[in-house]
């Protein structure tokens, strides 16, 4: 039986610690294999290629896309491959291996260069819009990202003495793309895993195209789906941290404690938050398939990590996790005109969707509804303006706000309420609004943007130390 393992951008540019602490080790002889490993690029690697995930800064599709300048984006796809082939000398020592990797990434770009020169020349035709295209010159070009770290990472571990497969998604001599189930279940025909250590792409070109749904968390859902269709013992996500009871920098190393166990729903939870331990759709393909996820420290092998699975629940209620997100805001709609209108809210959240702002959370009473929503202040100020055109005797207010949260995969705790309104109050943070639902796994206490990090750190020293909940480690 064997397993199915992720790694990260970050933690791939770091690839000698990764090598010898995940890929390798202390393995020897058959331990090496009945592995499967789906790697990301390298860090900054798809922001240079698309655009900065966190600044927005245009990578080459941003600049291709906007097609003010044609120099722009081939000068960017020219600044990617000298960061491609840097990679590659860092990397390898010995002239067979970086030449094969440069020759690799090389036939990989000039391919694609002249794609896009091409599509761009048929597009200054009437009959072709540049628009209808985009989406493939995305993924396009973030395949190239995963394409370069999984042919380097088969060449360092064929210089090693491990028999190593490449499995290269990204379809790149297909003639038709495939189904997605498909297309991963026709890569993986006929590999013996007890011989080969396979390593994949993140990136899986199908007919469904995986960008169209989740744009850059497509690795995730690849590595779930090759779980699921190689029937994989358990599925391990390698990331630079661990599992832990809140954020370390917030609350102090030597206060949190990692995580041994939990559930989906915890998961679930935290993804909600922004704080994903997976993605969402990938921890549906896992749960649906039986398979249990494990969460590791890259840099910490002999560490068991955080063991996910479907039916666990703490030995006794507990709060496992405190988390929260800051970049929140309360959007508030008052109208004494709602009462009794069991749509009102429902087209408010369809205009939220439509100006692609994340619904956190929501609550209402008799003549009010605040959405507790994510996204774009430029995004909030026009939901505002639409939603005071359509309501004209509404009232309509926007609140900087942070969420709080208690989360357990068991939390129904005597006196949780109690003990988390007294912590907060000893701290001088005001509760805006509290939420905790019937199936009691989170509790949310929206509070004031200033009073975040604060409020955290009395969560945590309320609800979690006193427990001594202990460093668990998660069975092998």
């Amino acid at each position: 039986m064997h397993t199915v393992e992720k790694i990260g951008g970050t933690s791939m540019s770091r690839f000698d610690e990764v090598l010898h602490n995940i890929f390798i080790g202390q393995r020897q002889g058959t331990e090496l294999y009945q592995r499967v490993f789906v790697v990301s690029a390298y860090s900054g690697m798809t922001n240079a290629l698309l655009e900065h995930k966190k600044t927005g800064e245009p990578g080459v599709y941003q600049r291709f896309a906007d097609a003010h300048n044609e120099d722009a984006w081939l000068d960017a796809l020219d600044a990617v491959l000298a960061k491609m082939k840097a990679k590659n000398a860092e990397l390898f020592s010995s002239d067979y291996e970086l030449q094969a990797a440069d020759r690799f990434i090389d036939a990989r770009v000039s391919d694609v260069r002249n794609c896009m020169l091409s599509l761009q020349q048929l597009c200054s035709y009437g009959h072709f819009q540049l628009s209808e295209q985009l989406m493939k010159v995305r993924e396009m070009l973030a395949s190239l990202g995963e394409a370069h770290s999984a042919f380097n990472t088969v060449l360092a571990l064929k210089k090693h003495g491990v028999r190593a497969r490449l499995v290269d998604l990204t379809g790149w001599n297909l003639e038709q793309p495939k189904d997605f189930q498909q297309m991963i279940k026709d890569s993986f025909a006929g590999i013996d895993l007890r011989r080969e250590l396979v390593v994949a792409t993140g990136y899986t070109h199908c007919q469904q195209g995986l960008m169209n749904s989740f744009d850059r968390g497509y690795s995730e859902i690849t590595f779930a789906q090759i779980a699921a269709s190689t029937g994989a013992r358990e599925a391990i996500i390698h990331k630079e941290y661990h599992l832990s009871s809140a954020d370390p920098n917030l609350v102090g190393v030597d206060k949190v404690v990692t995580i041994g166990r939990t559930n989906y729903d915890v998961a679930d939870q935290l993804s909600n938050l922004g704080m994903e331990a997976i993605h969402p759709r990938a921890a549906r393909t896992l749960r649906r398939a039986g398979i249990q996820l494990r969460i590791k420290n890259a840099f910490e092998p002999d560490h068991g990590g955080t063991l996910i699975s479907q039916d666990y629940r703490s030995a006794k209620p507990c709060v496992e996790i405190i988390a929260g997100r800051t970049d929140v805001f309360g959007l508030e709609v008052f109208d004494q005109e709602m009462l009794g209108d069991v749509g009102y809210d429902i087209e408010i959240s369809k205009l939220l969707k439509q100006l692609k702002l994340y619904l956190v959370n929501k609550d209402s009473d008799a003549n009010s509804i605040t959405f507790y929503v994510a996204g774009s202040r430029k995004n909030l100020n026009r939901a505002m303006r639409l939603i005071e055109e359509k309501y004209p005797m509404a009232e309509v207010n926007l609140h900087n706000i942070a969420i709080v949260s208690a989360i357990g995969s068991d939390l129904k705790v005597k006196g949780i309420l109690a003990k988390t309104v007294a912590a907060l109050a000893e701290n001088g943070i005001n509760i805006q609004a509290i939420h905790q639902s019937i199936r009691q796994v989170e509790m949310q206490c929206i509070v004031d943007e200033d009073d975040y990090q604060a409020a955290v750190a009395a969560l945590h020293q309320a609800l979690i130390e006193p427990e001594n909940h202990g460093d668990v480690i998660a069975a092998a």
